[in-house]
C-alpha cells in the first residue's frame, strides 16, 4: 500500500498507470514466492481496477487548424509537420524519427506504404502513405 500511496502522491501516477506499476510488481512477488525468498504474498488482499478512459481524438476541422497554423520559427513548422504525419500514418514519434528513404516503398497496389519495425514491439508495420502524408514527406525533403 506504500508503494501505491508513493507512486500516487510522490509520482503523480493516475490511477491506470499506478495500476500498472502495481501489477508489474505483483509478478516480481510473485517470482519471489515461487523461488521462496518471500514467506507471505504482501499482495493478497490487495485490488486494483483500471478505469476505463474515453479518449479525445481530433476531428478533422482540429487538424486543418493545426497544418493551417503558420509560424515563424522553421524548427516549429517541422514539428507540425511531423506531428500531422504521424496523425495521418498512425505511427509513434519514435517511429517516425527512424524512418529512412528505404522505408517507403511501392506496394502491390503500386502506391507508396512504408515498410517498418515498430519500436516498441519490434512487429512489422506496413501503413499505406496517404497523400496529405505524402506531401509533407516531399515538403520535408
Amino acid at each position: 500500500m506504500d508503494y501505491e500511496f508513493y507512486l500516487r502522491s510522490v509520482r503523480k501516477c493516475n490511477n491506470n498507470s499506478a495500476v500498472k506499476y502495481m501489477r508489474n510488481f505483483g509478478k516480481v512477488i510473485r517470482i519471489c514466492l515461487a523461488n521462496r525468498w518471500l514467506d507471505f504474498d504482501p499482495f493478497v488482499n490487495y485490488k486494483s481496477k483500471i478505469k476505463v478512459v474515453d479518449r479525445a481524438y481530433l476531428t478533422v476541422d482540429e487538424i486543418q487548424q493545426i497544418a493551417d497554423k503558420q509560424f515563424d520559427n522553421d524548427r516549429l513548422a517541422q514539428v507540425r509537420d511531423i506531428f500531422l504525419f504521424s496523425c495521418f500514418t498512425g505511427l509513434a514519434y519514435i517511429d517516425v524519427k527512424k524512418l529512412t528513404r528505404k522505408d517507403i516503398v511501392t506496394g502491390l497496389d503500386g502506391e507508396k506504404w512504408i515498410a517498418t519495425y515498430r519500436q516498441k514491439t519490434g512487429t512489422p508495420s506496413k501503413v499505406p502513405l496517404l497523400p496529405s502524408a505524402l506531401k509533407l514527406i516531399d515538403y520535408l525533403r
